[in-house]
Parts: structure tokens; C-alpha cells; sequence
């Protein structure tokens, strides 16, 4: 009996031991450590009010202002200040917007599973982008809805109806964005793609606020400290762009009804002249408040405007990829510039094929470049992966081929300034031993000898090619931004990148191609005698899918060169179709400061009036 007494007596303490130590730790907690309740009662005797900053603008290379900012406003609420049922329908007919929209918006406001971090005292944007109209006739009632207020801001305005993908848009904070930056709050506009999105953060600036201080009932009384805690936005900052406005322009006006892409490169910066997408897109489709009903119908437009082929379209780079090979050929060793391989029409060794045009055989590596023979190129491919006094085995020698092809920017990504940008394919030597087995060789593989079969490059990769045979071996990054305020540019795009070949060889590269627009496969590159010298080459894409593509590299002038260039016109048949004559187009206008000849403009209306008939290839 005693001993059942003095049992429950000791349990009865524990308990009341364990009750009283979980409470003055909950206590402590609360007191010290969490910030919780404090914040809580300074959201009840403190009104914070976030002002955005004016976002910063964008310019071209030459001082043209290509994106601007306009005013807009916002609708504010505090749910903790509305009293009351919010009258929606009223609010509805008042801004002139379904009541189905607010009553959304509310319950996505509302649920903390969506809009991590809610508070009620916090303001968040109920309704965006309201014009002045809106808000003249919303303040007019304003005394009818406690907890609303009006935040102004700005938006893009794009007098500027070129380069979308490149400039980017603007969209309201994911979750994710939420997540990732806690200055950001539900409601704000971030950069979504483009240049936009990649200087984000120095384009956006940094918010201001402004603390009010409430009396008992949460009535907002006056400024705490008479703004002395107050803190101004600072506006973002200003970017200039390598873009010459004038040649995008002119670009998207020669790639009208086609699809494809046009790169152009100043070759001693890495700067980035022109960057043409096409199908392209007007930028003020994205922006404003039907920028959702846009988008959605862009993702449905056939042609596929959305998507940014200069940096993510994945094409076989077909004959452009020749110079790369007699350059690769004359490092490894296994041509001299006055090796002469024999050609009828097609390639000897496989019964002439790859098949091959008319001309003079044998031939050297700068007339095949000119007259772009295929049968050259497999030939040096067979002399460098066949050729056992070089390396012991195929697979060894492909992959110091393959690591060759790297250094020149293809098979990864470049590392331009913009999202999105895919990184092409070179396969390995592992791809065709799991293919073939241990015993292939060159004949196995030899499409990729004329930048065929496995082999895809961007027309980024493709311009970047040009770029460095037009500086005898090197590169910068290509990048699209030259400049921001206050804010030296990332060294990424200022050190020079060495591909390990040397100048002497690449001066044949350039020999060729210098040949190849004087009398050659790019002859309608060449300007009138006497003029620039103009250095190209000719790229004729097979397609297992329709037909042919038409591409071109090309800089110019050859001595100090200032413009490089890559077009790629899908289903453009010939190189010489599309490609050299919008090549040369772009090269001339550049040249000229902003000017065609006579000759020059014909062959751009003639261009920009050819389209192809996409739909019949369905």
C-alpha cells in the first residue's frame, strides 16, 4: 500500500517536473531566441512601405536607347487592415477586370503552401499593372476599400521592336525566385530571359522603404522619427549592349520568312554585332499585362518563335566545318600546306563518296578550301586516324582530334551572356567503339570529316569558328553586354583564349577562304575590286529530313579584320542560295557605317522578299 503510494507520489512529480521545465523552456525560446512574437508586434505598430527602384535601361553599342521604362502601378492590400468583407464585385467593375481574377488572386495570396512567407501585415500585389486610367478611377472610391493603397513602378517600353531574345523579358516572381532571393517579394518582376535575366541584379537596383508607425487600432499616425529610418531606392543599373541596332535590324529584315539564324562578332573583343533569331518575336508581346496571352500563343506559333536558335539550335555545321579540319590537319601533322589529294568527284577510297562537285585534281589544302572539295577532307581525316607512325591506335588519335575541336569552341558551351545556350555534340571515341566495336577507322566515320554525321554545332559555335581564323588562333567569349555602370565586366570575357595552333597554319586556313570569295564557292560575297577583301566560306548542311541547309562564314577585312560572321538558313538549300548572300550583306552594312550600295540593298530586298515555305515540309 505504502509503496503503491510512493510510487504514484513520485510520478506525479516527475510529470509535474517535465510540464513546468517544457514551459519555461517554450518561455525562453519566445523571450530570447525567437523572433517571432517581436516581429509580430512590430508588424502591429509598424507600417512598412517597399518603393521600387526604376530598373535600369538598355542601350546599343553606339548610344541608341533600346529599352525604356515607363510608369505603371500596382494594387496594394494588407489583409490584416482590410475591415470588412473585401467588396469584389465593386472593386471588379471599378478596374474594369473579371471578379473571377480577384477572387483568384485572393485565395492564391491567402495560401501559405503557394506564397511562402505570407503575412497578413506584409503588402502584396493584388492586382498588377494598372494604367493611370485605372488608378484615377480606383481613388476616386479609394475611402470604400481599407487595406488597398496604390504602389507606382515601372515598366518596359520597347521603342525598339527588334532583338527579343536577346533583350529578354520581364515576369512576375516564382516561388523558386522567392526562394532563392528574399529581397524579393510576391508581386515583383523579375528578368526571365535574355539579358534581362542574366543582369538581373544589377538591373533591378535596390529598394527603398518607408516606416509608419500605427496607434492602437493599427491606424498608420505619421512617419517613425519623422523619416529618419526611411530608406531611397537606388535605381538600377544602366547596360550597354555590343548589339548595333541598325545590323539586328537589318538581319531580321533579311531572314524574314525563313528559319535560322544570322551571328555577327567583332573579332578582336568578342563582342556580339548582331544575334538573329528566325522566327523572331515583337518584345512588347511581353510585356503588359496580356504578356500571359502572348506567351501562350507564341508556344503554339508554328516555326517556333520562343526559341532562340542562335545560341539553342543544334545544326550539322556541313562545310564551315572544313577550315576546323585543315587547321586540326596541319597541327597534328598529317598534312603539309602542299599535300595534294585526289578528287573525282566524290572521295576515292569509299567509291567516291562523300560524292564532290567539279574541279581541278589533285589539289593542295588552300584551292580545296576555295573550291570546298570533299574528298580532300576525308582524306586528311584518314591520314590522322589511320595513320599509325602518328598515334598507336584510332581511338588515340580521335581523341586528340576531338580534343582539338574542343579548344576551337565547339562540343561545350561557349559561355555566353545569355541563358539557354545548348552546347552542340562531338561525339568520342567511347561513342563509336560502342557503336562498331574496337576496329573502325576513318572510312567508319567519315561524314564527319565535312562536318556531317554525328557532328552539331550552334550558329554561336559556328561565328566563333570565323572568329578565330580572323585573329590567326584566338578568341574572347562571345558576350553580348559592353558595358555597365559602375561595374567592371567579368574577366570571363576579357581574357583571350589560345586554341594551340599555330598562326602560320591558320594563314592557310585564311589563304583558302580568302580564295574561296575571289574565285571560289563565295564569289557573291566579293565587294566591287579594289574594296574590302572579304574572306568565306560556303556550308551545304545535308538533311535526312528536307531539304539541304544553307550556311556561311565569313570576316572581313582580312588584315584586321572587324567583322565575323555566321548565317544558317534551314532548308536553304546551297550555301551560296542564302548564306554568302546575306553574309556579304551583313559584312557590307557594318563596313560602311550603316550603309548598302546600290548593289548591296538589291541583294537585301532580294533577300528579305525570298521566303521559304515551311508548311510544305509537313
Amino acid at each position: 500500500m505504502n509503496e503503491d503510494f510512493f510510487r504514484r507520489r513520485w510520478l506525479l512529480i516527475s510529470l509535474t517536473f517535465v510540464v513546468v521545465v517544457t514551459f519555461v523552456a517554450r518561455l525562453a525560446y519566445l523571450q530570447l531566441l525567437s523572433g517571432d512574437y517581436k516581429q509580430r508586434a512590430e508588424n502591429n505598430a509598424y507600417y512598412i512601405h517597399s518603393t521600387i527602384p526604376s530598373r535600369g535601361v538598355i542601350y546599343d553599342r553606339n548610344g541608341a536607347l533600346l529599352v525604356a521604362n515607363r510608369p505603371i502601378y500596382d494594387l496594394m492590400i494588407v489583409n490584416k487592415d482590410v475591415k470588412g468583407k473585401l467588396d469584389t464585385t465593386l472593386l471588379a467593375e471599378i478596374l474594369r477586370i473579371p471578379r473571377e481574377d480577384i477572387v483568384a488572386r485572393l485565395r492564391l495570396l491567402r495560401d501559405r503552401t503557394v506564397n511562402r512567407g505570407y503575412s497578413p501585415y506584409t503588402p502584396q500585389v493584388l492586382v498588377s499593372q494598372l494604367e493611370t486610367e485605372d488608378v484615377g478611377r480606383f481613388e476616386e472610391q479609394l475611402y470604400k476599400f481599407s487595406g488597398l493603397s496604390i504602389r507606382s513602378r515601372t515598366i518596359r517600353q520597347y521603342d525598339y521592336r527588334h532583338a527579343a531574345h536577346l533583350l529578354g523579358y520581364l515576369s512576375e516572381a516564382s516561388p523558386s525566385d522567392l526562394e532563392r532571393d528574399s529581397t524579393i517579394i510576391r508581386g515583383d518582376f523579375v528578368g526571365r530571359s535574355g539579358v534581362e535575366r542574366t543582369y538581373e541584379e544589377a538591373l533591378r537596383g535596390v529598394k527603398g522603404q518607408e516606416i509608419f508607425y500605427r496607434d492602437s487600432r493599427g491606424r498608420i499616425q505619421g512617419r517613425l522619427d519623422g523619416g529618419a529610418h526611411d530608406r531611397a531606392p537606388i535605381k538600377g543599373k544602366d547596360i550597354t549592349l555590343s548589339i548595333d541596332s541598325g545590323l539586328q535590324a537589318l538581319g531580321e529584315r533579311l531572314m524574314r520568312g525563313k528559319r535560322g539564324a544570322i551571328v555577327a562578332i567583332e573579332p578582336s573583343t568578342g563582342e556580339v554585332l548582331a544575334l538573329v533569331t528566325a522566327p523572331g518575336y515583337d518584345p512588347t508581346l511581353l510585356s503588359g499585362r496580356n504578356k500571359g496571352l502572348n506567351h501562350r500563343a507564341l508556344e503554339e506559333t508554328f516555326g517556333k518563335p520562343l526559341l532562340n536558335r542562335a545560341i539553342q539550335g543544334n545544326y550539322p555545321p556541313g562545310s564551315t566545318f572544313k577550315p576546323a579540319q585543315g587547321a586540326i590537319y596541319l597541327a597534328e601533322g598529317a598534312i603539309t600546306p602542299e599535300t595534294p589529294f585526289s578528287c573525282f568527284h566524290g572521295y576515292p577510297r569509299l567509291g567516291n563518296r562523300p560524292k564532290c562537285h567539279s574541279h581541278g585534281s589533285p589539289l593542295p589544302l588552300i584551292p580545296a578550301l576555295a573550291t570546298s572539295c570533299n574528298a580532300y577532307f576525308c582524306w586528311g581525316l584518314h591520314y590522322l586516324l589511320d595513320n599509325r607512325k602518328l598515334y598507336p591506335s584510332t581511338q588515340e588519335a580521335f581523341e586528340h582530334w576531338k580534343s582539338r575541336i574542343i579548344s576551337l569552341g565547339y562540343g561545350y558551351r561557349l559561355g555566353i551572356d545569355l541563358p539557354g545556350e545548348k552546347r552542340g555534340y562531338i561525339p568520342n571515341s567511347q561513342v563509336y567503339d560502342k557503336a562498331y566495336g574496337s576496329n573502325w577507322s576513318s572510312s567508319t566515320i567519315i561524314s564527319i570529316a565535312i562536318g556531317q554525321g554525328e557532328i552539331l554545332a550552334t550558329p554561336l559555335q559556328i561565328a566563333n569558328l570565323a572568329v578565330i581564323i580572323a585573329n590567326r588562333g584566338s578568341y574572347f567569349r562571345p558576350h553580348v553586354v559592353r558595358s555597365i555602370t559602375d561595374t567592371p565586366l567579368d574577366t570571363l570575357y576579357t581574357t583571350r583564349q589560345h586554341t594551340g595552333i599555330s598562326t602560320s597554319d591558320w594563314e592557310y586556313i585564311v589563304q583558302g577562304m580568302a580564295g574561296a570569295v575571289t574565285g571560289g564557292t563565295c564569289r557573291a560575297a566579293n565587294f566591287a575590286p579594289g574594296e574590302i577583301e572579304v574572306c568565306g566560306k560556303t556550308g551545304t548542311a545535308e538533311n535526312p529530313h528536307g531539304k539541304d541547309h544553307s550556311a556561311f562564314i565569313g570576316f572581313a577585312p582580312r588584315s584586321a579584320p572587324r567583322i565575323a560572321v555566321s548565317v544558317y538558313v534551314e532548308n536553304g538549300g546551297f550555301g551560296a542560295q542564302f548564306g554568302v548572300p546575306i553574309g556579304r550583306v551583313m559584312m557590307e552594312y557594318y563596313l560602311r557605317n550603316g550603309k548598302l550600295s546600290t548593289t548591296g540593298e538589291a541583294v537585301a530586298n532580294q533577300m528579305e522578299q525570298k521566303s521559304l515555305n515551311y508548311l510544305n515540309d509537313i
